[in-house]
């Protein structure tokens, strides 16, 4: 059954999985821009086997996505601009609608896509399913704004919170937040400037509330997530998590990401730790466990090929937590396992039947 691909075509994702592809020696895939799916429905038909990637890194396919979940026309947002979460999300429920009514046999279940890409949405499921994740205020009693924030912690009990854009990716919004009574911290990618909000791709903190305030007040119509803060472990002097690439069901790619800050998304400026030495301070009992754990996450995506799983081990090493799946969380360049990348071995498990057992079934 030949390939067909949906994302940008000048985007790394596309090249590499294609790459991958002709390695296997099969044909290249057919790429299907967002841009066309969005501006005029042009998607893979019957068939095919669809790789749905991600829509990001593209400013027009962003205005796009926002004005097709929005009803209305959108400004392009501003390099690196916060701007417009919500309508995005919404319009890449609709999008990938089309893309499902093409007929094709997608790679990603449209609908796993939409849930990992919704913060709480995925908590929930993780949650009902006895998968560890650190606690959460409940979705049922979203938080509208800086003063409900505060008023929920102090409900919860925490000083200590990481408050997540619902639908936002590589840590953009995201807030390390901390109160003590009138001290208040907030560690973040966000920049604030001109009543706007930027990821600048550094972490900058703020210790005045009107600031913080803002940004909280800013990021919130478009939905938030509020989780207590996990402590993570550490070596050295660095924080520490996990970004785990499970596929077909194996976790198979592990990238340690270490940072000096509470954000250790590696395009911050972070660094690759030794997964060797965290696998040695953790134990094999708990590596052990954490694998599982990652395991059973991508069994709650039973349609999907990969999913990208960020583990976070707790100071102490005495357990882990899942802080996100990610739907488009395969893009680790130069990491191989038993000589393949990521796409390598998606592709390796496509040419094992992966597709005639999980997307036909």
């Amino acid at each position: 059954m030949p390939l067909a691909l949906v994302g940008n075509p000048s985007n790394r994702r596309v090249t590499l999985f294609t790459a991958a592809a002709r390695r296997a020696g099969l044909p290249a895939p057919t790429v299907h821009p967002w841009r066309e799916v969005l501006l005029s429905g042009s998607v893979p038909g019957p068939g095919t086997l669809v790789r749905i990637d991600s829509p990001g890194e593209d400013a027009e396919v962003d205005r796009l996505l926002r004005a097709l979940g929005s009803g209305r026309p959108a400004t392009t947002a501003r390099h690196g601009e916060i701007l417009g979460t919500g309508a995005a999300f919404t319009g890449l429920g609709l999008a990938l609608a089309r893309v499902a009514d093409g007929g094709g046999l997608p790679l990603s279940d449209p609908a796993d896509i939409l849930t990992m890409t919704d913060k709480r949405r995925c908590h929930a499921l993780l949650s009902a399913a006895g998968i560890p994740v650190p606690p959460a205020l409940s979705a049922s009693a979203p938080v509208h704004g800086y003063d409900a924030l505060r008023a929920a912690m102090r409900e919860a009990g925490w000083g200590r919170v990481f408050v997540k854009p619902a639908h936002g990716s590589s840590a953009s919004g995201v807030i390390a937040f901390a109160a003590a009574g009138r001290r208040v911290t907030a560690v973040t990618s966000v920049e604030l400037s001109g009543g706007s909000l930027f990821n600048n791709l550094g972490v900058r903190r703020y210790d005045d509330e009107s600031s913080i305030r803002t940004i909280v007040d800013l990021l919130a119509p478009d939905g938030l997530h509020v989780e207590q803060w996990f402590p993570k472990a550490s070596l050295g002097d660095r924080v520490l998590d996990l970004r785990v690439v499970v596929i077909a069901g194996r976790p198979r790619h592990v990238v340690v990401r270490t940072s000096r800050s509470p954000m250790t998304n590696l395009h911050l400026g972070n660094a690759r730790g030794d997964v060797g030495a965290v696998r040695a301070a953790a134990g094999e009992r708990s590596w052990a466990a954490a694998m599982e754990t990652c395991v059973r996450v991508a069994a709650c995506f039973p349609r999907t090929l990969h999913v990208g799983v960020d583990l976070m081990f707790r100071v102490g090493w005495r357990d882990h937590a899942v802080a996100e799946v990610n739907a488009f969380g395969d893009l680790l360049p130069g990491v191989l396992a038993d000589g393949q990348d990521t796409y390598d071995a998606q592709v390796a498990a496509l040419l094992d039947g992966w597709a005639d057992v999980s997307c036909v079934s």
